[in-house]
């Protein structure tokens, strides 16, 4: 999903930061949150997930309300949410859109972002990554009605329900993006379409294991994100995914 990778030849299909923070900021702005803040982590990840933030934010016509980043470490996230604090109340941010996930500063965040009076009461959090995995991420109390995004999740459970029963156990995280680059190809061809750029790159997309999806002149990819949130320590959805380009969610 990196895209400095993606264009000339190469397509990539994985979710891309871009395509996550535009869904969520459309969303976002939907619901009313016009001052929206960055939180990043200072590596290549977040670095490029800032960019997407950043862009869509105002691309959706909010006010992107600071933008702080954080030393990749614990004494890193210490020493950021001071910074945090002073520039939600400085900018009068009513989101936060963090980079972080599970494995890196998200569980510390959710528990010294509210701590530090910036919690979920005053702010709504907004996440770049999936709030759902792994499991465990669904207890954190700070991340109770923070906004994520996700792929269709009624789609996502077919492909792993079939792929279970054809194989025997459950499908890697990325054997979807396998199988919709080789049905987007399948799709083509049975429709007697040559495999070059203007075939693959029609404004339609195709038909993914993990919902709609079209592939970019620039090499990236758009997908059909649904929005969701956590609740009682469960995954609610409050956007479902748009089910052709066009519709609502787009």
């Amino acid at each position: 999903n990196n895209p400095a990778i993606a264009g000339g030849n190469l397509f990539i299909l994985g979710q891309t930061f871009q395509n996550t923070a535009n869904r969520l900021a459309r969303y976002a702005t939907g619901q009313g949150k016009s001052r929206i803040m960055a939180v990043y982590s200072d590596n290549l990840a977040g670095q490029l997930g800032r960019a997407a933030i950043e862009q869509a934010v105002r691309a959706n016509g909010a006010t992107l309300a600071g933008s702080v980043g954080y030393e990749f470490s614990q004494q890193g996230v210490l020493n950021a949410v001071p910074n945090i604090r002073q520039s939600a109340e400085t900018n009068a941010a009513d989101a936060i859109f963090l980079t972080a996930n599970s494995a890196g500063a998200l569980p510390l965040f959710s528990q010294m972002l509210p701590e530090n009076g910036l919690g979920p009461d005053r702010v709504q959090y907004i996440g770049l990554s999936r709030w759902d995995t792994p499991p465990q991420t669904l207890e954190l109390p700070g991340v109770q009605g923070g906004w994520f995004a996700l792929p269709d999740p009624n789609r996502s459970a077919q492909f792993t329900n079939r792929f279970q029963a054809a194989n025997g156990r459950a499908p890697h995280p990325i054997a979807g993006l396998a199988y919709d680059g080789i049905a987007a190809i399948g799709a083509l061809a049975q429709a007697g379409q040559d495999l070059g750029r203007g075939s693959l790159t029609q404004s339609a997309g195709f038909q993914g294991v993990n919902g709609v999806f079209r592939l970019r002149a620039d090499g990236t990819n758009e997908r059909g994100l649904a929005v969701a949130t956590i609740s009682d320590n469960r995954v609610t959805i409050l956007s479902p995914a748009p089910q052709s380009f066009g519709g609502a969610g787009f």
